[in-house]
């Protein structure tokens, strides 16, 4: 088990962490956006944040319908990104605990 197990798990575990840095993407481009930093009619930023959108919105609301706004401020990727990191780090303690036991 060890052979199909850890590889695995440490995939998923690369997958989680991709998406937590697609969700850091996703709102600096945002917020770029906003301030007018980018411009949305760029085709290539257009694409780009419609992609991470497509991407990271499914979680980011499930999350916002769980949690409420506060001042307005949606803390929605904040709570996805630390709810992620402890899954990343549950994965780690479960490779760990795979490898040694196979020892």
């Amino acid at each position: 088990m060890d052979v199909i197990g850890v590889p695995l798990l440490q995939l998923i575990r690369t997958i989680v962490h991709i998406y937590i840095w697609m969700i850091i993407g996703s709102v600096a481009l945002q917020w770029l956006t906003m301030f007018g930093v980018v411009n949305h009619y760029n085709r290539i930023v257009a694409t780009v944040s419609d992609m991470l959108g497509r991407l990271t919105e499914p979680l980011l609301a499930i999350v916002r319908r769980m949690t409420p706004h506060p001042g307005g401020i949606d803390l929605s990727p904040m709570i996805l990104i630390l709810a992620l990191y402890f899954f990343e780090n549950v994965l780690g303690m479960l490779i760990v605990k795979m490898v040694f036991a196979g020892s």
